[in-house]
């Protein structure tokens, strides 16, 4: 029987690579975490520091310097950043050199309820805590608030932060009744009546029309109050 030394040779290095791979894994694996790096994506340390995040993980780890990679569950870890009600979405991954590193992405109020209860409504709809780094200014809701008002404030919100105009001129929603909606405007006198969140896009586009002619002819601070509310119509009450 003739030997094919060409394939010893061949599954020899193979076994040779997969020794040295596994070798190097254990290896690594067994060697301490050498440097943390936190990363915040977007808007930077805002809400949530770098030091509290450090400290999240002392509290559940001790100095992670000291601790073997092996012994860390990376999801866990991600889960334990997410804990903070700060914090939108964390990514935890090990370098190759040692180094753990962290990306987080904070959450983003984009109002300020001022009630009975005082907090942030984020981007997804969902309360949030005050931070004691950072006072987002953002437009505040007042009114009565319950779980649907608020549900319809988060649409209008939402609306307004995709019109470069409404973001920049809308600074308060306030609930009239769940199905009752006003705003206020930076540098306007009147209050806008605009009904239910339904046809936003409509009532919003009469809005600026209407705003438009009204700045054109020097007559924005004669009205009171500038209702949406009526079908493909602004009507306005005068001062």
């Amino acid at each position: 029987m003739k030997i094919n030394w060409n394939n010893i040779k061949i599954m020899s290095l193979v076994v040779a690579v997969l020794g040295l791979y596994a070798f190097s894994n254990k290896r690594n694996a067994s060697k301490n975490i050498e440097e943390i790096s936190i990363q915040f994506v977007g808007d930077q340390r805002l809400y949530i520091t770098e030091a509290a995040v450090n400290k999240l993980l002392i509290q559940n780890y001790g100095k992670l310097n000291n601790v073997r990679k092996e012994k860390l569950v990376l999801n866990t870890i991600e889960k334990i950043i997410e804990a903070n009600k700060m914090v939108k979405k964390a990514q935890v991954y090990l370098s190759i050199n040692g180094k753990l590193e962290a990306r987080i992405i904070q959450r983003k109020p984009i109002g300020r309820v001022e009630g009975d209860e005082k907090f942030y409504l984020d981007d997804d709809g969902k309360r949030m805590p005050f931070s004691t780094n950072h006072s987002a200014r953002v437009p505040l809701i007042t009114g009565n608030i319950t779980g649907k008002g608020l549900n319809g404030v988060y649409e209008i919100l939402k609306y307004v932060n995709t019109d470069e105009f409404l973001r920049k001129n809308v600074i308060g929603v306030h609930v009239e009744d769940k199905e009752k909606y006003e705003l206020r405007f930076r540098m306007n006198r009147f209050v806008v009546n605009l009904g239910s969140n339904d046809d936003l896009e409509k009532k919003f586009n009469n809005f600026k029309a209407f705003y438009a002619k009204a700045n054109k002819d020097k007559t924005l601070n004669n009205y009171d109050i500038v209702s949406l509310e009526f079908n493909n119509q602004v009507v306005c009450t005068k001062i």
